[in-house]
């Protein structure tokens, strides 16, 4: 499919709203660094064995103006098809006519899901660097804070997983059958059903141990099924179709196989599965466990923020596993520096990264005054330069947490509505970009 990189009409707003403003004045900034536009051209490019040929396809422009429309307002591809067609504002913003089509939903998936996160991270890079250029951030002054962003899963439970497995497939297999006449199983489904309810519905552990047990012999007679029939596709290997089956049966047999072990070794041998050891989703295996204050669990990935005296976004980092906020201090300044040449002059921290070496060492980058909210019988003498400035950078430090809330409550930061690894890195991306965009767009209109 040919991309051409075109440059968008620059138009007033449709409407005297502040919004239709804010959103004017993204299209500027955008419109006024073309190298945007070439960084989203190459991942759409990405995979395009003829480029030049095929039909006329959205511009890299328009991709990532569709984008910051998608994550401003939380909309599902439905609802983002639905919005370019029924509003002036968002049509004129993406570039398309009273009379030019609008994508389907179809291929604003397409587009929007070819982002990889790197390439947000360079975008988000060139966004601050205007932010430099009109002196309303230079990276002197930073407060650091961890969040948690959610994968979009149910609470997990080993019954409810292995009869996800057992659905499933179930499900595959039967594709299998019409693909190449495997029919050496059958569906336990509803019997698998049958045995997550009795465990979900009983508080007696004989009882529920016993409807484990068969549970488990159900997902065992499926993985066996599972084998058998990835041999059977081996002959039919050089279509395209079964090779996709033969992979994805591979994968959610590998990951039941996984769930029936940490089932065995939890209820029936009683053992305590580390979290770090724990499948929470056959659809999301990513995921991590994220235990937060000793007692609110979630199940997604941890998120470390580094935020800005004017309230953009400076970086962010997403966590594998669930490293202790301490660990991360350091690394988050040593980033601060690869992007803006110097660590910041003034830096604020939550509590969670207070540590005598961890302030020695930032005292080592060269940062002046260090703020941490508990000082975990450090004296206020060693972090900054006097009390005054170490309560003003305390106050300073609480304003992370407004931006971690307006990420979750206007752009969808509170749960990750893609599907993969590198998809959850490129929502968690976009939704920074389209924050990074309005804020700077709000200053350049004050």
């Amino acid at each position: 499919m040919r991309r051409q990189v075109e440059q968008l009409t620059l138009c007033g707003p449709a409407v005297d709203h502040q919004r239709a403003r804010v959103m004017d004045q993204i299209g500027c900034l955008l419109s006024g660094k073309p190298e945007i536009a070439a960084l989203i051209e190459h991942d759409l490019l990405r995979g395009l064995s003829s480029p030049e040929t095929g039909a006329r396809g959205m511009t890299a422009e328009q991709v990532l103006r569709v984008l910051v429309i998608k994550q401003m307002n939380e909309l599902s591809y439905d609802g983002l098809a639905f919005a370019l067609v029924d509003s002036r504002t968002y049509r004129g913003f993406c570039g398309y006519g009273a009379l030019d089509p609008v994508p389907a939903r179809s291929t604003l998936q397409e587009n929007l899901k070819k982002l990889r996160p790197a390439t947000l991270e360079r975008v988000n890079g060139v966004i601050l660097g205007i932010a430099g250029q009109e002196k309303i951030e230079n990276g002197r002054k930073a407060r650091f804070d961890s969040t948690v962003v959610e994968s979009n899963i149910h609470v997990p439970s080993d019954s409810a997983l292995l009869y996800d497995g057992v659905r499933v497939l179930s499900r595959l297999l039967a594709r299998v059958q019409k693909v190449c006449g495997f029919s050496e199983w059958r569906s336990h489904t509803p019997s698998a059903k049958a045995r997550m309810r009795e465990i979900h519905s009983t508080r007696s552990a004989k009882k529920q141990q016993a409807s484990y047990e068969k549970l488990l012999e159900v997902a065992r007679r499926t993985s066996g099924y599972t084998r058998t029939a990835l041999f059977a596709l081996r002959a039919v290997e050089a279509k395209r179709r079964p090779a996709r089956l033969r992979k994805a049966l591979s994968g959610y047999r590998e990951l039941l196989e996984r769930v029936i072990e940490q089932t065995e070794r939890r209820v029936i041998h009683g053992e305590k599965v580390p979290a770090a050891e724990r499948v929470v989703s056959l659809f999301e295996p990513h995921a991590d466990v994220i235990v937060k204050d000793h007692k609110n669990v979630y199940y997604g990935h941890k998120v470390n923020l580094c935020g800005g005296a004017s309230g953009l976004i400076l970086d962010c980092v997403i966590e594998k596993g669930n490293p202790n906020d301490a660990t991360r201090a350091v690394p988050m300044l040593k980033r601060q520096k690869a992007i803006y040449g110097a660590v910041p002059r003034q830096v604020a921290f939550d509590g969670n990264y207070a540590s005598e070496e961890n302030l020695g060492e930032a005292k080592q980058l060269g940062v002046k005054d260090v703020c941490f909210t508990r000082r975990r019988g450090m004296e206020v003498e060693e972090m900054a330069s006097s009390t005054r400035i170490y309560r003003l950078l305390k106050r300073f430090r609480a304003g992370v947490e407004a931006t971690i809330s307006y990420l979750k409550r206007v752009f969808g930061l509170r749960r990750c509505t893609w599907r993969g690894e590198e998809s959850f890195h490129s929502y968690v991306w976009s939704s920074v970009v389209t924050a990074n965009l309005v804020i700077l767009a709000r200053h350049m209109l004050k």
